[in-house]
């Protein structure tokens, strides 16, 4: 059987990290409140720690949103150094005119 010529991987996509993890640690909020009248209810059945699970979820989750703000501005400040990078070899070729021999 042929082989298939190998093509280049795509690139990344990017995807809104903070969204995504702001809506997580919304919903594990959410349910930690939903579940906090029904302590006693769920203690007498064996599920008294089900609330406190969903407020470490949503305390991971503050953590996450935390890492992925800092992510996401390293990612921006990596691309406007490149921009200006290449915008100021664009302009001189990367020599300094007092140093450049003509």
């Amino acid at each position: 059987m042929p082989k298939t010529p190998l093509h280049p991987s795509p690139p990344p996509l990017e995807a809104n990290d903070v969204a995504i993890v702001g809506g997580g640690t919304v919903l594990w909020f959410a349910a930690f409140l939903a579940l906090v009248p029904f302590q006693s209810t769920l203690s007498e059945h064996g599920h008294g720690s089900w609330p406190w699970i969903c407020l470490s979820g949503a305390g991971l989750g503050l953590i996450g949103l935390w890492y992925c703000r800092a992510r996401r501005d390293a990612i921006a400040r990596s691309r406007a150094a490149e921009a200006a990078a290449a915008e100021s070899a664009a302009e001189g070729n990367g020599a300094d005119p007092a140093t450049r021999s003509d």
